[in-house]
This record gives C-alpha cells, structure tokens and sequence, in this order.
C-alpha cells in the first residue's frame, strides 16, 4: 500500500525523513517513478546455470549436502503433511493440511491455491500447538467441481508440501572472486511479490553484523512460474569465513530463519 504513494510529496518526505535517521544527514537521495525500461527487469544474466536451476527449481532434492538442506534442529519441517478427502461433502473436496509455523503461512498456501485455480469455499485454522498449525479447507475446481483424478490430487498434494518447506530460496555463491547472497520467491499470477523479503533480509545481515556493498531486484521466469529476485553483494569484511562452507551455512541460515519468523 504505501508504494502506491510513493509519488505523493507526503509520503516522499517521510521517505527521506527515515532514511536521514538511518543514514546521517549527510544522506542525499531522491525518488521518482521508475519507467518501462525498469518492467520485468532480468539480473540474473551472469548466474552460472547450475546456480539459476538450484534457485528456481521446482522440486527441491533432501540432499543434505545442497546449499538449501536445512539445519539439523528443523528436520520436523519433513513431518509436514497433506490430506486430501472427497467424502466429507457432496460438492468440496477437504484438504487438510499440517506443519511447522512459519511467517506468512497462510500467504504460501493461499498463493499456491490460486496459482492452481482452485476456490476455496470454507476455512478453519487452529492456533499454533507445538510450533505446529493445523488448516482445513474445503475447496472446489475453477469450473465448481471437486478435485477426484488421481493425478491432480497428488500434484497439488506436492506443490503444497514444497511451498510450506521451501517457499523462498536463499544460498550463497561466488560472483568472480566476491560472495554473493541471492534469494528468491514465487510470484503471484497478478505480478505481486513477496511482502518484507527485502526488510528481513538486511535486517539478518544487520544482525550478523554484515554490510551489503550493493542490492539488486529483479524478475525471472521459468517454464512454469515467475520467480522474485534478490541479489546481495557482501562485505567479508565480517566475523563469518565466507570461503568455509560453515561461515555461509550460518549466514543462509540466519536469513531463512528470518524470512520464516522462526
């Protein structure tokens, strides 16, 4: 909402009131409009292949030696489960869901249904008990009809098991001889991404006590979705060994945690 008002000249100025807070008065700024040569930017032009499909993937492998393995204390996130049942009602099919709590966790969920064309006529959640959130929802095909081929429930059964345990991306690369930190997510059908992924990330790389020499955000797609794109450039000017694969499983996840509300 409030980068809808970004060309008011209240809102600019409460901009570079905050910015000034943060950054000195020595700050100079200035904001307008971006234009059409900004639509649907693509930054991930110089990514080695084998980086571009580890982060845009569909499917992600439980290969503990992948850059995106989770950390040992998180292995219950694999718990999460997917029912699907026709025989609780004459016109919706019940899906029941259960998993680890995590920021934005009806966000993923609602996002993935739409992206499926899928209604959802009635929903019931209950509060977290363990760390874990229980969902029921009755839903029903775009033509009104419930979900009973086989291979339609397994799919959505599956694209829903990957978006609760990965619904955003992050690893660490080499860019020439710098550390890069690069994060992404899926992007709505309306061209909408991700709330607060840019916040949170700085805000783990700040905790870290990591500087960023530079940011970049863009847009990529595949073949079967449309991905948003985030790129850090990092000071190793740190307490972390970024050549260890210690120091960067660290970093990556720190910020996951973040983006996750764990």
């Amino acid at each position: 909402m409030f980068s809808e008002l970004l060309h008011t000249k209240e809102r600019q100025n409460e901009t570079y009131k905050q910015l000034h807070v943060v950054l000195g008065q020595s700050c100079s700024c200035e904001l307008q409009l971006a234009g059409p040569q900004y639509d649907n930017l693509q930054c991930i032009s110089s990514l080695y292949p084998s980086v571009s499909e580890e982060l845009f993937r569909c499917e992600l492998s439980d290969n503990v030696f992948r850059t995106q393995a989770l950390s040992p204390d998180m292995t219950q996130l694999k718990k999460a489960s997917v029912t699907i049942d026709n025989s609780l009602s004459p016109g919706h099919t019940l899906v029941q869901i259960c998993c680890v709590d995590h920021k934005g966790f009806l966000y993923d969920i609602m996002r993935t249904l739409k992206d499926c064309n899928i209604q959802i006529a009635y929903g019931r959640f209950s509060s977290v008990n363990k760390g874990l959130r229980e969902l029921d929802l009755f839903i029903r095909q775009k033509d009104g009809k419930k979900i009973v081929d086989p291979d339609k429930r397994d799919a959505l059964c599956s694209r829903l098991k990957v978006e609760m345990l990965h619904p955003l991306r992050v690893i660490i690369t080499n860019r020439g001889t710098d550390t890069e930190l690069l994060v992404a997510n899926p992007v709505e059908l309306d061209g909408k991404g991700r709330p607060r992924v840019f916040y949170d990330v700085t805000l783990a790389l700040k905790t870290l006590g990591i500087c960023i020499f530079s940011a970049e955000i863009g847009r990529h797609c595949t073949s079967d979705r449309e991905w948003e794109f985030y790129r850090f450039l990092l000071d190793e000017d740190c307490r972390f060994d970024m050549s260890s694969m210690v120091g960067r499983n660290q970093i990556v996840d720190k910020v996951r945690r973040t983006l996750m509300g764990w």
